[in-house]
């Protein structure tokens, strides 16, 4: 075995070791204890096939079909039309990193040895992943019920040498051809096989895993730029105070308010208005109640993460072969709880951007920015600063409430009502992973304005965190002047915000901030 592969086994998987494999292409390898499992209960499956009395999925046609036994002679037919029909996808491509994740995903559970598959195709998967083989999957295919059956379908049936790949150089071409030059030998499928390589919530779960890595570190990035508003506007920094957040004890909640404190620790334009002579009383609630806002994301993230990792942990086919070598039909596949944790993680997502908005436009309106320039602009009128960043900044949050309405309540019967009632978990996940990068473009355009906002207080300086931000910035961005095409100025502080190092710039800041 290689030392920096990760080693697939029965146990469950990290939730960042399917972001590194999904991302960051890390190989995988199967454990001993995984091959002697497949290889036992394979065994089970061999017995079942022999057996004259059917047994669905082994001898039996599938869903409605269910009814008809099916010859020995037919059933590598079987599983060929199973994977052929079912790879029934449309729309446009799915990204490769989701790919990868319902592949290493399914690798898992064939891994727990509940599934019945044979190591040669458990070996031919791991092969494909390992060679960056990434089968095309179609946007529209999975209803979430039955698992995500059109997407992993795709995946099974590039295993056999049909349909078309995407190769590790990222040139999509027949599955037939990539498989031989990178020495993979197609998989002919036998009993059980197709039903064991599609019947999962891979798709859901990889892109639930993906969204809560990305939103973890959105949610860091919302403090900071809160935190500048903050300073910009002239707002106080004593309602971050802990001692006032021990009175709410939501966990999330206090991290945000530690985290905005220690990002305004030391600012001289904090200062400048601190004391007796302030005739504020209280700021405006985008401003006041952003670690509440942002503490309740967190907490609901945290919430998604303890989903995830029972999934993670799950042996997810149907039907499933348990211990003693029984081979038995369940509603495992159902997508229902990916599917409710991914609905709800759209929502304070979209309330984190709603309230980022709120605090932009505060800094561009004269009647509340307390003191700068209108709509920042060099010379206001002959120059229209970030009016028209803020309206792109809406338009995002307006798509965002409408990407917050839950897929998990809308369900179609399918199947010959068989399949009456499916989770839409495919669909939520889709949507999630659309706000996320919306949720990037609304704090990047919150960035842009409020470090404008504070190059405007001067000669007053910032604190050294938030300093240390709109320094980074400034690598990419020019200062206040007369306008500039301000459109790839959002998109390389969107580029900051999604690499990281926005949130690599204030860490040493945040270091202590009850991470």
């Amino acid at each position: 075995m290689h030392d920096n592969a990760h080693r697939i086994g029965p146990d469950s998987l990290t939730r960042e070791q399917v972001v590194e494999v999904a991302r960051g292409r890390a190989r995988v390898e199967l454990t001993q204890h995984a091959e002697h499992g497949i290889a036992t209960t394979r065994k089970h499956i061999e017995a079942l096939a022999a057996d004259p009395h059917p047994t669905y999925g082994v001898s039996t046609g599938f869903g409605a079909l269910a009814v008809r036994h099916i010859p020995g002679d037919r059933r590598a037919a079987l599983q060929q039309s199973f994977v052929r029909s079912h790879a029934a996808g449309a729309g446009p491509e799915v990204e490769a990193e989701v790919v990868r994740a319902l592949m290493l995903l399914r690798l898992r559970t064939v891994a727990t040895g509940r599934t019945g598959v044979r190591l040669e195709t458990a070996h031919a998967l791991l092969a494909m992943l390992n060679a960056g083989i990434v089968p095309v999957v179609h946007e529209f295919g999975s209803l979430g019920c039955s698992g995500d059956l059109a997407p992993l379908a795709s995946v099974a049936l590039a295993l056999t040498g049909e349909g078309e790949v995407t190769d590790a150089q990222g040139v999509r071409r027949p599955a037939a051809e990539a498989l031989a030059e990178a020495g993979i030998e197609p998989v002919v499928l036998a009993e059980k096989e197709g039903l064991a390589l599609t019947n999962g919530t891979d798709g859901m779960l990889g892109m639930l895993v993906l969204a809560q890595h990305d939103l973890a570190a959105l949610l860091d990035v919302a403090d900071v730029t809160a935190a500048m508003s903050v300073e910009a506007l002239l707002g106080t920094d004593r309602v971050f105070a802990a001692d006032l957040h021990r009175l709410r004890p939501h966990p999330g909640q206090a991290v945000s308010a530690a985290r905005m404190a220690a990002v305004l620790a030391d600012s001289p334009i904090v200062a400048s208005h601190r004391g007796p002579d302030c005739n504020r009383v209280q700021d405006a609630y985008s401003l006041r109640c952003a670690p509440q806002v942002h503490g309740a994301a967190r907490d609901a993230v945290a919430y998604s993460e303890t989903v995830a990792d029972r999934e993670l942990a799950a042996a997810i086919d149907n039907p499933v072969v348990l211990d003693d070598g029984r081979v038995e039909s369940n509603g495992n596949f159902h997508g229902a709880p990916l599917a409710h944790a991914l609905d709800f993680l759209a929502i304070p997502l979209t309330d984190v951007a709603s309230m980022a908005e709120r605090r932009t436009d505060r800094m561009l309106d004269v009647a509340r920015s307390h003191g700068l320039p209108a709509f920042l602009a060099d010379d206001p009128g002959v120059d229209s600063g970030h009016m028209i960043a803020h309206y792109t900044q809406a338009g995002v949050v307006s798509e965002l409430k409408r990407l917050a309405v839950p897929a998990s309540v809308d369900s179609i019967p399918t199947s010959a009502m068989q399949e009456d009632h499916v989770s839409m978990g495919w669909h939520a996940a889709r949507k999630l992973r659309r706000a996320v990068d919306g949720l990037t473009t609304v704090l990047a355009v919150e960035l842009l304005t409020a470090a404008r906002a504070l190059d405007l207080r001067a000669p007053l300086e910032p604190a050294p965190a938030t300093a240390a931000v709109r320094d980074l910035l400034r690598t990419r961005v020019g200062g206040p002047g007369p306008d500039r095409h301000i459109a790839p100025e959002i998109a390389a502080t969107a580029e900051l915000v999604r690499s990281g190092a926005v949130r690599e710039a204030v860490a040493k800041y945040t270091a202590g901030a009850h991470e």
